[in-house]
């Protein structure tokens, strides 16, 4: 095997590269699908279940996400977000971005990316500790609306206007 040059670029993309493993982290990070079946049934992408399963493993194995029992439902595994992972949001929300600059996105599927680089560092830190909060179980004291739900009424407004 050839030795690998450390050069950050190249690590991170031999760490993300597959299309999938970015998809992923963006259905868990901005839809809040948490279960092999969520992420399968929701994939605007349509994901195969062969390929879903392997890029879970491979995110759970790079540290990505961690995988428990769901104590509700013994067959079912809930993903959750490490802070690895959490702490990808502002390059997520670069590479969004450039896609919205560069690329025919569809304005639905652009607008939280829009809203969260228009909020800046300050709303992106918030959201981040909303993650933090939901999939670290690590207490949220910020106050004011959260996130979430400013980024849920600004694809709701745009969708009411078409």
């Amino acid at each position: 095997m050839p030795e690998r040059s450390g050069c950050p670029i190249n690590l991170a993309t031999e760490a993300l590269g597959d299309r999938w493993s970015m998809v992923l982290l963006r259905d868990i990070m901005f839809g809040d699908q948490r279960t092999f079946r969520e992420l399968l049934t929701n994939s605007l992408e349509g994901i195969a279940t062969n390929i879903l399963g392997s890029r879970l493993k491979k995110l759970v194995s790079e540290g990505f996400l961690t995988a428990e029992a769901d104590p509700d439902h013994k067959q079912r595994t809930i993903y959750s977000l490490t802070e690895k992972s959490i702490a990808l949001l502002p390059a997520m929300i670069a590479l969004g971005a450039w896609g919205r600059r560069f690329l025919p996105v569809t304005p639905e599927y652009a607008i939280r990316n829009q809203v969260l680089e228009k909020g800046g560092r300050k709303m992106q830190e918030a959201f981040m500790d909303e993650l933090r909060e939901r999939h670290l179980g690590i207490p949220n004291s910020r106050t004011g609306p959260p996130v979430s739900e400013q980024l849920q009424a600004a694809f709701e407004a745009l969708m009411a206007d078409r």
